[in-house]
């Protein structure tokens, strides 16, 4: 059976993050992918110009739709900007047994803010205890709790622990916004934790990191992964995309990675 993923998310008209980066990823990771618009942004790799919001009746009618029709293994929701639009969402998965992995998108990397604080509080009440994996950066894990971002793993882990006492079964912490020569995610369980480190890249082609990697766990679940081993594989999976991600090379701010990087032919100066 043709393993799908319902991604929930705004769009990202210059196709690095958002829907586009969503769709990317499930695709190069052999899932199919069903999409829900919750808001069209017009933006860059430099910036975000607009932000348009869909109405929530028909955010709600779109993942009715989908769900009325189209088996669905697993869900990833991102970008949700309004409380109206968190509370759509919400009751249309409140009594879906689909695992939800969550990522709390509230800034875009080019620094402009994608949700406001009711937004984020209404994500707290509604949508943190649907989710069964919740990955927020250090900075969105520390505006969720209310506290600084965390400067170790130690405080890492804490946050984490605090998080899932809100809800989620399981919280990656991702330490892309940590200093040191290695990113390291920390998988925070109700049993263990779980690192996954790898060298940091020094390149500035990082948009949409966020977006790929929760879609990289959500396939990972839709095809029978355990949440540890789906993280390992997503965290992996989006390293080798950030190493290729130069030879794209899109915009001229903070370009996106190179999803199809294993699928791709390799550019011929890399080759020789």
């Amino acid at each position: 059976m043709t393993r799908t993923v319902l991604t929930i998310a705004g769009s990202d008209s210059g196709g690095g993050a958002g829907l586009q980066a969503d769709i990317k990823t499930l695709s190069a990771l052999g899932v199919y992918s069903a999409s829900v618009v919750t808001a069209v942004t017009a933006q860059n790799t430099r910036r975000v110009t607009a932000i348009h919001p869909v109405p929530p009746a028909l955010i709600r009618a779109q993942i009715d739709a989908v769900l009325d029709d189209i088996a669905v293994h697993a869900i990833k929701i991102g970008m949700i900007g309004s409380p109206e639009a968190v509370a759509a969402v919400a009751a249309s998965l409140r009594d879906c047994a689909i695992p939800v992995v969550l990522d709390p998108v509230m800034i875009a990397k080019s620094g402009d803010v994608l949700a406001s604080d009711d937004a984020v509080a209404a994500l707290i009440h509604d949508l943190l205890p649907l989710a069964h994996v919740l990955t927020p950066n250090l900075p969105e894990a520390a505006r969720l709790l209310g506290q600084a971002p965390a400067g170790s793993d130690a405080q890492a882990i804490a946050q984490g622990r605090a998080l899932c006492a809100l809800g989620p079964r399981h919280v990656l912490m991702k330490g892309g916004h940590a200093g040191g020569s290695h990113c390291t995610d920390l998988l925070v369980g109700p049993d263990e934790v779980a690192r996954f480190a790898s060298a940091r890249i020094d390149t500035r082609h990082t948009h949409g990191t966020g977006c790929s990697l929760a879609s990289a766990i959500a396939a990972g679940l839709a095809q029978g992964l355990s949440v540890a081993d789906a993280a390992g594989r997503a965290h992996d999976w989006l390293h080798r995309a950030i190493q290729a991600a130069d030879d794209l090379s899109i915009g001229g701010g903070h370009g996106p990675v190179h999803h199809f990087h294993a699928l791709w032919p390799q550019p011929v100066e890399a080759a020789l």
